[in-house]
């Protein structure tokens, strides 16, 4: 799950994830800056999982790494800029078509976005998550 910087939807996108995956998967986010790395999630984003029976309060940011395309099989990004920075990364076509746009999952092909809540209220984070649920669970269902 990776966002600009690993603050806000991204840590719910892997706590919802997280909570819902089989046991054996291996779930992280990260961040295509590093502005916020070893910072815990944003407080409005702990209190929206709070709120949803979810605790992502021992997450941490940190930035999206090369590493990141070997050691996982899917990589979804919040955004188009974010799918954009993440692809420019790749060090190959393989590690290219990990990347997915989150929203897609729920809208295929629409290319929606994840609005970043990060400048606005508490009201925005529930959006998110509410979006993010969505797009987990249909993703779920087709594993």
């Amino acid at each position: 799950m990776v966002c600009l910087g690993n603050i806000c939807r991204s840590p719910l996108a892997h706590g919802i994830l997280e909570a819902k995956a089989p046991d054996n998967w291996l779930v992280d986010s990260a961040g295509t800056s590093g502005w916020h790395e070893g910072e815990r999630p944003d407080t409005r984003s702990i209190l929206t999982a709070k709120g949803r029976g979810l605790n992502i309060d021992g997450q941490r940011s940190r930035p999206f790494s090369i590493e990141d395309f070997e050691e996982f099989d899917i990589i979804f990004a919040m955004d188009s800029s974010n799918f954009s920075n993440i692809t420019q990364m790749a060090p190959s076509e393989e590690a290219k078509s990990k990347v997915r746009l989150i929203m897609n999952e729920a809208y295929p092909g629409q290319n929606m976005q994840v609005p970043d809540p990060y400048t606005g209220g508490q009201s925005g984070f529930e959006d998110v998550y509410d979006m993010l649920e969505l797009a987990i669970d249909k993703f779920l269902e087709q594993q």
